[in-house]
């Protein structure tokens, strides 16, 4: 079987696990987000950390926008949590992005679990 974005999500993955090698957990996820956009730009990743982008409703824009925490290789949704497990709720929100930008992949990463970085890969 083949994975969606196999190199491109290899080489995040190796990241966010990079990352964790070096902080740990129990940080806030905005001490994650930062060393990330350090990591991916020291491995020369494409990305776009918290960008901007517009939800449409029936061909509508609508005022309110939303800002996954990372765009990578303008088709890959990165989203990073620092709690304690994840839920439905953050499965429900990296879904919903996908479906907003048809991207096919979603990565939720958690780097507040112990003894490893929690991940899931979210295919649309």
């Amino acid at each position: 079987m083949n994975l969606v974005y196999e190199d491109e999500s290899y080489q995040i993955m190796g990241a966010c696990f990079e990352v964790y090698k070096e902080k740990g957990c129990g940080f806030l996820e905005s001490v994650y987000q930062e060393c990330l956009e350090i990591e991916l730009g020291l491995r020369g990743a494409t990305f776009k950390a918290q960008p901007s982008l517009a939800l449409m409703y029936k061909g509508v824009a609508l005022k309110h926008a939303y800002m996954p925490d990372f765009i990578c290789f303008d088709k890959i949704i990165l989203e990073i949590k620092a709690v304690s497990d994840l839920t439905d709720e953050h499965r429900a929100q990296i879904f919903n992005y996908l479906k907003a930008t048809e991207f096919k992949l979603g990565l939720l990463v958690n780097f507040n679990h112990f003894p490893q970085v929690e991940y899931e890969r979210i295919v649309l």
